[in-house]
């Protein structure tokens, strides 16, 4: 029997003050259309966790996600499965046919010359929302939505009564939250010489004709106690996005200000897919800023580099995609954030009789605009040249509807905030990277690599 779907009406209050007030511990998906949003939708949302590590745990996840997905109902919308999908989801999804890995069919998380780490965050971590608070920010409504038990409504009822009808914008949501001591260091996987070494490894690997565009990652790790929250209020106000989020299963807390769209599936089966390649910096000087877009929409390093992206998306697509349906409809679009500019193109489809948002993601991650082409060669060789998984950053993050949609973002320009453990202490870790082709100049790519940490260093009061 299908649990009913509950809804009240409470009165306006601006999406931070509620997740400050009723989200601050504990597991909580906030999909955040920004400070000051005018338009568009929050959702703010809970549920019981499913979490999943490595090739022994993620079958049975990915089983109950798919059943949980399979009932097709269109009367519960915002709820449904939402949280993150690790990289290591999209490896162990190409390994399913023994193609990744130290030797074929060797499980994806021992992948040659990585070291797990195995207080690392979940590969798959989504909480199966059951309770949600919708924001229209155009109406200046919300509404409260329940699956079953609809005591939740008068229990959120009267919590509400404490959320501040206006937040309040203090120290911790400002801007940056500089230290007296100083910014603190934050240590890199790989230092300057050590990451231009495999931007010309990756080139050799080109020249050999093992790939056609790599893209090439790292990471750097601020340790001491972070507040999770406080850290993302920090980071939607310096650099907003158009699919921001917080999300916190567990000890892990995600806090994005994602770019890309990975993957959009709408009710009726449209899919789209928007890959970012090529990034420029942002100047305060109109006429330089200018230049500096129309030096991106012209660079032929950066046009080729995205329109490969573009073929491997397309190829994905065509595997779960009605015939003929498969089209470009935008092609090296310069859009333009507070820190950066950026290309993209958008795949759209229309999916096949049959098929659904999952087996879109099954046949298209891990994202191509992440791994470089070809995807299985690329994944493989990356994996052992990088010397450690890429935990959370360079998958997605979003939700799946129980109407058959799907909102996914990719995991990028995003800050993983874990607890302690007995092993080590509490980090926050930032990936970044870039696609490297045979015609990339290293030092350019060095500079990409930094310029995109820079912005997700700040709110941490690091330096790399």
């Amino acid at each position: 029997m299908r649990l009913p779907v509950h809804r009240r009406p409470l009165p306006w209050r601006d999406p931070e003050a509620v997740v400050v007030a009723l989200g601050g511990q504990g597991d909580v998906s906030w999909d955040d259309a920004g400070p000051g949003a005018s338009t568009g939708r929050s959702v703010v949302a809970w549920g019981p966790a499913l979490t999943a590590s490595g090739p022994d745990e993620l079958p049975a996840a990915w089983a109950e996600l798919r059943a949980v997905l399979a009932d097709g109902r269109t009367d519960a919308d915002p709820l449904g499965p939402t949280g993150w999908l690790g990289y290591g989801v999209g490896t162990w999804l190409l390994d399913r046919d023994a193609t990744v890995g130290a030797g074929r069919g060797a499980p994806p998380s021992v992948t040659a010359g990585l070291v797990v780490d195995p207080d690392g965050p979940a590969d798959l971590a989504l909480l199966l929302a059951d309770r949600a608070l919708v924001f229209d920010h155009g109406a200046r409504t919300v509404e409260a939505v329940v699956l079953g038990d609809d005591r939740w409504l008068s229990d959120v009822a009267r919590a509400w009564h404490d959320v501040a009808e206006v937040v309040a914008v203090d120290a911790d949501a400002s801007a940056s939250a500089p230290s007296l001591d100083g910014p603190r260091r934050a240590r890199r996987q790989h230092d300057d010489a050590a990451y231009l070494a495999l931007v010309a490894r990756c080139q050799r690997a080109i020249a050999d004709g093992d790939a056609y565009v790599l893209c090439l990652t790292t990471t750097m790790t601020v340790e001491g106690d972070l507040d999770d929250l406080a850290v993302y209020r920090r980071l939607r106000r310096s650099s907003p996005a158009p699919h921001a989020s917080f999300v916190r299963v567990g000890p892990t807390a995600v806090l994005g200000a994602s770019p890309e769209s990975f993957l959009r599936v709408d009710v009726d089966g449209a899919v789209s897919s928007s890959p970012i390649k090529g990034t420029r910096p942002r100047s305060s000087d109109p006429g330089t800023d200018a230049a500096a877009a129309a030096e991106l929409r012209a660079n032929e390093k950066e046009l080729a580099e995205n329109l490969m992206i573009v073929d491997l998306v397309r190829n994905d697509l065509t595997r779960v995609a009605a015939p003929g349906t498969v089209a470009v409809t935008e092609l090296f679009a310069v859009r333009s954030y507070r820190h950066v500019h950026q290309l993209v193109s958008t795949v759209s489809a229309v999916l096949a009789p049959g098929r659904t948002a999952l087996d879109a993601v099954e046949t298209t991650f891990p994202a191509g605009s992440m791994t470089g082409a070809p995807k299985r060669r690329a994944v493989e060789l990356l994996a052992g040249w990088e010397g450690r998984p890429r935990g959370v950053y360079a998958g997605a993050v979003g939700r799946f509807g129980l109407d058959g949609s799907a909102s996914l973002a990719m995991a990028i320009r995003s800050v993983v905030v874990e607890r302690a453990t007995p092993r080590r202490p509490a980090r926050a870790t930032v990936g970044v990277g870039g696609g490297v082709t045979a015609s990339s100049v290293p030092s350019h790519e060095l500079e990409e690599a930094l310029l995109k940490a820079a912005a997700l260093l700040r709110v941490l009061d690091a330096v790399p």
